[in-house]
């Protein structure tokens, strides 16, 4: 395959390095340089953005955003395996990717951001990237460091993110992510785009920080989402009974006998509100 810029082709690389994909670390490494353009473009204009990345593995993604004008990558990697594949994206770029090795769900990216507006783009690994979302969605200073999220998730995860109430997917994640931030699926990406193929399809979600979401305490809607949908299809009354059942519903003006996925986030806010 011909490359958007003057590096070896992905497929090259991997066998260059011995890069298996490792089940363990979540890795499914995505050839398509096309395709990784196409996820870049969708966090918008990258001119004067730093952005952060996750698990660049040999470095595809990385490449599309460099390519694309992005003024710094700050890549965090925990396979060692990759380091000298990345050294050699950075070699081609200089002074513009910083590669970190470690595990991103101990790295604090707000640590780590410059001056000047922060991306977030990744093809998360499939075993760290809801826990990850949820870390970026959960900081008590709002708005957070960064401008949006495009991240890549199995599509049911996809699907949870951006459901609404009445939708089969609506859960807690849905609330969060509504909650803070207007989120919408970009595109799907088929099995057969990575190596190797995952046994499902992929989903690229777009996530942009609301303002001023709602007044809430994060941790008392946690505690409400929690109760509610952890016991989704007995009525609120009875799943919310830790929290003040019914007199807490009422007070929220809330009937007692719906259950949890019809609530809408608004609704939501205000029983925490309540507690």
């Amino acid at each position: 395959m011909a490359t958007l810029d003057g590096l070896p082709p992905l497929r090259e690389v991997i066998d260059r390095h011995g890069l298996d994909a490792r089940k363990a670390l979540g890795q499914n490494f995505l050839l398509d340089l096309n395709l990784t353009q196409k996820i870049a473009r969708t966090a918008g204009p990258l001119e004067d953005c730093t952005v952060f990345e996750v698990g660049p593995g040999p470095g595809g993604l990385t490449r599309a955003i460099l390519s694309l004008g992005a003024k710094k990558v700050i890549a965090v990697e925990r396979d060692s395996r990759c380091l000298p594949a990345l050294a050699e994206v950075a070699d081609y770029y200089p002074g513009r990717l910083e590669v970190i090795e470690g595990d991103a769900l101990k790295t604090d990216f707000e640590a780590l951001a410059p001056e000047g507006p922060i991306r977030i783009i990744a093809n998360l690994p499939y075993n760290v990237g809801t826990q990850l979302l949820v870390n970026w969605l959960l900081p008590r200073q709002w708005p957070p460091f960064w401008q949006s999220l495009t991240l890549m998730f199995q599509k049911e995860v996809g699907q949870r993110i951006v459901a609404k109430e009445d939708d089969n997917h609506y859960g807690r994640l849905g609330v969060l992510c509504g909650w803070r931030t207007e989120a919408r699926m970009a595109f799907d990406v088929p099995p057969q785009a990575f190596t190797p193929p995952p046994k499902v399809t992929s989903s690229v979600v777009h996530l942009v920080p609301r303002e001023t979401p709602l007044p809430c305490d994060v941790e008392k809607l946690e505690r409400v989402t929690q109760a509610a949908f952890g016991q989704r299809r007995k009525m609120l009354r009875q799943s919310l009974k830790p929290l003040g059942g019914e007199a807490l519903l009422t007070r929220a003006g809330i009937d007692p006998a719906r259950r949890a996925e019809t609530l809408s986030v608004e609704e939501f806010v205000t029983i925490a509100n309540l507690l």
